[in-house]
């Protein structure tokens, strides 16, 4: 373990380090594991943070890990967060490290977030006490289990005394090393819906003696559409997107009952309660009118990620004196795409942010995709921020 006074803070130390993090990085994005099943990750994060001199803290939210870094005033503390958890897609990857696990693999960059803040956890380990503790938070369960909820729920702010929460996820839309932050909304609240309608079975040729849930459910995927254009403020992003149709498993028989799936993403929690319940008026008008039943079932709720001001000019500042301003994208457009840090955002301020993870052209394949892969180029770049931000909170 290098000390403070051999520890040489510029980017060429960091980059020294990248073949390490780089065999990390790889090697659990050739082991990925899906949400609270993140048993081997979840191991090889407490093994590094226990050679680091650290004494994590395993279980919170199922499977997470938490270590912390005291300061010099105990009743401080920010938390530094990464996912751990993977995504059920069968990878298209032919590298050395694709994944080992059929139908599972890292298409979100989960793995190198948790290399960037176990990097971290490195450097900020041999630097001079801070004022104030830092908690490395390694979080599972991202990826539609709300693990971020689950953990506070076990307690996580009253355990590790909390002041300001951050995050920091890949973005192949921005180029390697650079960032993207806005305060306010960055990141869509979410929820996701399932619709059955139950009409009654029939023979395809004597539909009279049937009530066909056929039409009623193409109805409802259009009158969703038209919820989304008539019944909000046009200024006020939302979508409402029916993914999912399933009907009958024959091509002569009307089937007794049709189910929808989908979901619904806006930038503030209030429009998406409003779009939940014109949803759910709209199906049981039409269900009325058809003669059918309806049930509407709403789940895997996140809020809106919203961004604080004063937690949002700091990672700013530190993006920019750190970077340099040309590598900094300030007010970028909030995504609707949804994440669970936005369940810590609504207990303690801070900011959540983007580093580019786009290969020179811009060839970088979008998240979640089975040709994702993370870049390792931006490793030191993001363990260098987590660093610098650290610092800096406790020097305001």
């Amino acid at each position: 373990m290098n000390t403070a006074a051999e520890l040489d803070t510029s980017l060429p130390f960091y980059h020294a380090q990248r073949e390490q993090w780089t065999g990390l990085r790889r090697d659990l994005h050739a082991n990925p594991e899906l949400r609270f099943e993140e048993t081997r990750t979840a191991d090889v994060v407490a093994r590094e943070l226990e050679s680091l001199g650290y004494a994590p803290v395993r279980g919170l939210g199922g499977t997470g890990v938490v270590a912390s870094l005291p300061g010099s005033d105990p009743s401080r503390g920010i938390v530094l967060r990464a996912d751990l958890d993977a995504l059920p897609i069968h990878e298209a990857n032919s590298f050395a490290h694709a994944s080992c696990r059929a139908g599972v693999m890292h298409a979100c960059g989960h793995d190198g977030h948790t290399v960037m803040l176990l990097g971290a956890a490195e450097i900020l380990k041999a630097l001079p006490t801070l004022p104030g503790s830092v908690h490395f938070v390694f979080q599972p369960g991202e990826e539609g289990g709300a693990g971020a909820r689950k953990m506070i729920d076990d307690g996580l702010f009253e355990r590790f005394p909390t002041e300001a929460v951050f995050g920091m996820h890949n973005w192949p839309g921005l180029p390697a090393g650079e960032f993207g932050l806005r305060t306010g909304p960055i990141m869509a609240s979410g929820s996701r819906f399932r619709i059955v309608v139950t009409g009654r079975g029939a023979h395809a040729a004597q539909p009279q003696l049937g009530l066909d849930p056929i039409p009623l459910a193409c109805s409802i995927v259009l009158q969703c559409q038209t919820i989304a254009a008539r019944h909000k403020d046009p200024v006020d992003p939302g979508v409402i997107s029916v993914c999912m149709v399933h009907a009958g498993d024959t091509d002569n028989v009307i089937p007794e009952s049709a189910e929808l799936r989908g979901t619904i993403r806006t930038l503030s929690s209030a429009l998406q309660q409003q779009l939940q319940r014109d949803i759910r008026t709209m199906c049981e008008g039409l269900a009325a009118a058809y003669g059918a039943r309806v049930q509407v079932e709403y789940f895997q709720y996140y809020p809106a990620t919203v961004n604080t001001p004063a937690e949002t000019a700091l990672c700013e500042t530190v993006m920019r004196e750190t970077f340099g301003d040309e590598r900094v994208h300030a007010n970028v457009p909030p995504n609707m795409t949804s994440e669970d840090f936005g369940f810590m955002l609504e207990e303690r301020p801070g900011a959540y942010v983007l580093i580019g993870n786009a290969k020179p052209g811009g060839t970088s394949t979008s998240l979640h995709q089975p040709t994702y892969d993370f870049n390792d180029d931006i490793l030191p770049v993001g363990v260098r921020y987590w660093v610098e931000l650290a610092q800096s909170y406790f020097k305001r």
